[in-house]
Formats: C-alpha cells, sequence, structure tokens
C-alpha cells in the first residue's frame, strides 16, 4: 500500500533540510508537494538534485561533520549522522587514524570536508573510496560529494517517511 505523503509545509520543509541542507533544493523538492507517495517524493527530491552545483555541495558540507567525527548539537541532521556513521569497525583505532589522515590529505587537496554516504558502509570501505577519490580531478570530486549527498538525502527521507520511519 502506498501512503500519501502531505504534511504541513513547515514539517516538510524541517525534514527536507535535516535531509540536505540546500536551500533551492529544499525549495524546489516542497513545491511539489504533496506527494502520491514515498517514491514520488524521492524522485522529486533525485530530480532536484541532479544535479547539485559546486556552490550547493559548499552549502550541504557546511553541516556535515567530518566522517570519523562525532557530530555536535541535537538536531535531526546530527541524529541521522551519528546512525549513519555507526559501522562494527568504527572504534577501530588504526581505521580512525587512517581515516583522519585521509581527511586531513582529501582537504587539503579539495578544500572541503570529505564526504561519503557512511550508512551501510564499514570505515575500511569508507577509507578505501576515500583514497580513490583523492586521485581525482576537482569537478569529478565535485560531482561525486553531490552524488554523494543526493544519496544520503534519499535514505534520510525514506528514514523520515517511509521505509525506516520509526
Amino acid at each position: 500500500m502506498t501512503t500519501m505523503i502531505d504534511v504541513p509545509e513547515a514539517r516538510l520543509r524541517e525534514a527536507l533540510t535535516a535531509s540536505l541542507a540546500v536551500e533551492r533544493w529544499v525549495d524546489d523538492v516542497a513545491a511539489r508537494a504533496p506527494f502520491a507517495s514515498l517514491d514520488a517524493l524521492l524522485d522529486a527530491a533525485r530530480a532536484a538534485g541532479d544535479p547539485l552545483s559546486g556552490a550547493e555541495v559548499d552549502e550541504a558540507l557546511a553541516h556535515h561533520p567530518r566522517i570519523g567525527e562525532r557530530p555536535t548539537g541535537e538536531g535531526a541532521a546530527q541524529a541521522f549522522s551519528r546512525r549513519e556513521q555507526a559501522s562494527a569497525d568504527a572504534d577501530d583505532p588504526a581505521l580512525a587514524r587512517a581515516v583522519a589522515e585521509g581527511n586531513a590529505a582529501y582537504e587539503e587537496r579539495f578544500g572541503r570536508v570529505f564526504l561519503i554516504r557512511a550508512a551501510g558502509r564499514s570505515r575500511a570501505e569508507i577509507l578505501a573510496e576515500l583514497r580513490r577519490r583523492l586521485t581525482l580531478d576537482d569537478e569529478t570530486e565535485r560531482q561525486v560529494a553531490g552524488e554523494q549527498l543526493v544519496e544520503i538525502a534519499l535514505l534520510r527521507l525514506a528514514a523520515t517517511f517511509g521505509r525506516g520511519a520509526a
């Protein structure tokens, strides 16, 4: 059974912002409400993020903690980050050190925080992807970061409004 997603605009915008803090994206998705189903919401969210501009990637990254660091604050976005970064090997000191070193190298190379959909990935997988992405050119890496932001947003929306909702 599909369930219509018809919530007050303020609640929708709050959920959208917690999923991807890009003002233009939030406006574009919210303008399509109400949604006939979770899939309709996810389709609208995907389309609005295809692609994110470089400035929008930077706007969104301002709200994401580094991989391996605990987010500060108590909002919905921080709660999502805490859950998404949990993995069986999250407390491995050698991996934590390698991720921290990779984060520093990434920030030096690209001038922004490394971003990846952490949900469902081990720290070892994240580290391997971080190292791979360090070899990319600036424009390709910005595009990959944008795609990862949209993937994260879709997972967060599914958790909020449907699959995985508490």
